[in-house]
């Protein structure tokens, strides 16, 4: 069985010997961020199941936000815990809690459980997307980390799209508790292969200590800023006193997080990182790339549903079309990156492309036909797949090796806190659009309720009030794709920005730009 010794040992291998090492490798590191990835997104597929069984209609929407809380509040924390321990005993400490989660969440007999157990899962789960990356970034050099990021970026995009694909065929034929059990043996598989494979990895005995105070900070401020973008603009409005309470908690608590971050001697987010331009930039592009990405695919599938006729099966199958580019741009800049060295043209070309795709989309109306929307679609996704992997390996190279693990989990938060405020703002925006149009065409109306919005219910309904329906959902489906397009313009400023440092062929980073390399690359 293949063993790594040590990350400078496997980074030290001949380009060859170490694609052949970190390849095995990656099976079990891709197959645990898709675990952390699929499992929200089936889960979400298999809540009306849940609720049937468990009641608790009026908190079902906690069983997703809590496995979002407590991965955004934790992934910082595992990153920096990985650097100063040592980033195996740290994997498998995550992928142990995810199970234990699993399992406690499988056998869940009332939806308070449930909610608990899955906020035990997330925290696992915020172990598993900055160990995985972190341990990636160590074992090989800058040079070549866009080809296995790049891997993992297509997998994570086979996931976010089959998710809810999954999701309906195991609750259909399996019950919605094997959403859950089905974690187990693939998980135990990807500890396993982690644990022979990594055998003989060192692990680290730094003396530095938890941050305690620190961690206390961060994880209230990001709760609050998760519960302010779930709750604004839905269960309160955004000038409500809960929702101005929760804002005023999260500024308060990420304003003394940052605080203590520049007064303690063992930072979890280390302030230095942040100033270095290209980790801030690829931060904010981080952050905008999870504001688009995670709002189209919430209201890509509404539109398809509502406007184009589409069972929510055939709205999943639908998004291939911007899977198969991301997959597709992913993996041809990881390559590029790998040859060239060189990124800037990636983060440039992908804003450019995601300002397009979003503004395509949000010239939609009633009349536009599924091949038009699939090609819109098609540039969308092309934009993602250049920016979600080369925004990491930016990230990474711009650091100290002391500090991957800490980086990463900033991207990771980064693109989370950003996914979260994209569905939350567009969201708010999208129900104005349509209350606004349906007031127009349908005064006097009840409201529809969710049951009735998917494609049986609504052509169930009378046809003066479906076609009411169809033109207010591309309303609100063209104000969420105009912010979307500006949130693609502000990626492109930021792009424009990045300084062009170029990979290095070595493991250890420096924090400094690269020197000139024998070939005379930079």
């Amino acid at each position: 069985m293949t063993t790594f010794d040590d990350a400078s040992a496997v980074a030290a291998r001949g380009p060859a010997a170490r694609r052949s090492s970190v390849r095995v490798l990656l099976v079990p590191l891709i197959l645990a961020m898709m675990l952390s990835q699929l499992d929200n997104m089936i889960v979400a597929t298999a809540l009306p199941t849940v609720t049937a069984e468990l009641g608790g209609l009026e908190h079902v929407s906690w069983v997703v936000t809590a496995y979002t809380l407590a991965t955004a509040a934790s992934t910082p924390l595992w990153g920096r815990l990985g650097d100063t321990r040592g980033r195996k005993g740290v994997l498998l400490a995550a992928i142990t809690v995810f199970l234990i989660g699993s399992a406690l969440s499988g056998a869940a007999q009332s939806m308070g459980q449930l909610i608990g157990f899955r906020a035990l899962q997330g925290l696992g789960a915020g172990g598993l997307m900055a160990g995985v990356m972190a341990t990636v970034a160590e074992l090989v050099p800058p040079r070549e980390r866009g080809r296995y990021q790049g891997m993992i970026s297509a997998a994570m995009a086979i996931a976010m799209i089959g998710g809810p694909l999954a999701g309906g065929a195991v609750t259909d034929h399996l019950g919605w508790r094997w959403a859950f059990y089905l974690n187990l043996p693939l998980g135990l598989l990807a500890l396993t292969m982690i644990w022979l494979l990594l055998l003989r990895l060192p692990e680290r005995r730094s003396t530095a200590r938890l941050d305690h105070l620190g961690a206390a900070l961060l994880m209230t401020g990001i709760t609050a800023a998760v519960l302010l973008t779930t709750w604004g603009g839905t269960r309160y409005a955004w000038d409500s006193a809960p929702t101005l309470a929760l804002g005023a908690t999260a500024g308060a608590a990420l304003w003394a997080f940052i605080r203590r971050q520049h007064r303690t001697a063992h930072p979890i987010m280390p302030p230095h990182m942040f100033r270095v331009r290209n980790f801030t930039l690829m931060s904010v592009i981080g952050f905008l790339t999870g504001f688009v990405l995670f709002g189209a695919l919430l209201f890509l599938p509404l539109y398809q549903q509502a406007v184009q006729g589409a069972s929510a099966t055939n709205s999943g199958l639908l998004l291939l079309p911007m899977l198969a580019a991301m997959i597709a741009t992913s993996l041809a800049a990881g390559r590029t990156a790998t040859v060239s060295g060189r990124y800037k043209m990636f983060p440039v070309a992908g804003g450019a492309l995601l300002t397009a795709g979003t503004w395509l989309l949000s010239r939609m109306d009633t009349t536009t036909s599924r091949p038009t929307a699939a090609l819109y679609m098609a540039v969308l996704g092309a934009g993602l797949g250049f920016l979600t992997q080369i925004v990491t390996v930016v990230a990474q190279n711009s650091v100290e090796a002391h500090d991957l693990g800490a980086a990463s989990a900033a991207i990771t938060l980064f693109r989370t806190l950003g996914s979260c405020l994209g569905v939350a703002v567009m969201g708010t925006l999208f129900n104005r659009e349509v209350q606004r149009v349906m007031a127009e065409r349908a005064p006097g109306r009840p409201a529809l309720d969710n049951a009735q919005l998917d494609a049986a219910g609504l052509a169930r309904l009378e046809p003066a009030l479906h076609e009411a329906y169809r033109h207010a959902t591309a309303a609100g489906t063209h104000a969420a794709f105009v912010l979307s397009a500006l949130a693609g313009m502000a990626v492109c400023a930021a792009a424009l920005l990045v300084r062009e440092v170029a990979l290095r062929r070595t493991a250890q980073p420096t924090g400094r730009p690269a020197r000139p390399q024998p070939d005379g690359s930079r």
